[in-house]
């Protein structure tokens, strides 16, 4: 299948192995790893940054495997998941920044042209979170409010 805007085609990225239960070298129970990614998300990390720390400092690389949940429905069932979903946010700080740099740069018609793109998607994403009721139904994607509301750029 062709990529979203480009011509090219093609996967990249890696698979997981396919496997039944926890790998046999895993020392931490189910308990312990819903505790460890509500101890990281209390922190202040996103669901994706919980998944890395636990791969590269705990030696954990699946929770799914161990816990037989993902990590976003852990932080659900405990109150602590994002008000925005993770993908959504990461393309409006994307938006943010290209917006920023077009205040200073005018004729960078190719960011122009790479922001229409970058919110494009935004607008498709939000409507399939309003479907799928993670959003309310009179959420809109508003840069200059959404600017004050993530409060980083």
């Amino acid at each position: 299948m062709a990529r979203l805007h480009t011509s090219k085609r093609g996967r990249s990225g890696s698979r997981k192995v396919y496997r039944e239960g926890p790998p046999p070298w895993i020392k931490f129970s189910p308990e312990e790893v819903e505790e460890l990614v509500v101890k990281l998300a209390k922190e202040g990390k996103k669901p994706a940054e919980i998944g890395l720390i636990l791969r590269d400092e705990y030696g954990i690389p699946s929770v799914k495997q161990i816990t037989g949940k993902k990590i976003l429905k852990i932080l659900e069932e405990k109150g602590l998941a994002p008000k925005i979903p993770e993908d959504l946010y990461n393309l409006i700080i994307k938006a943010l920044r290209l917006r920023k740099h077009l205040e200073k740069h005018k004729k960078d018609f190719h960011n122009k042209r790479a922001l229409q793109l970058v919110e494009s998607k935004i607008r498709r994403l939000v409507d399939y979170y309003k479907r799928k009721g993670k959003l309310p139904a009179d959420w809109r994607y508003d840069p200059e409010k959404i600017r004050i509301l993530v409060g980083k750029l």
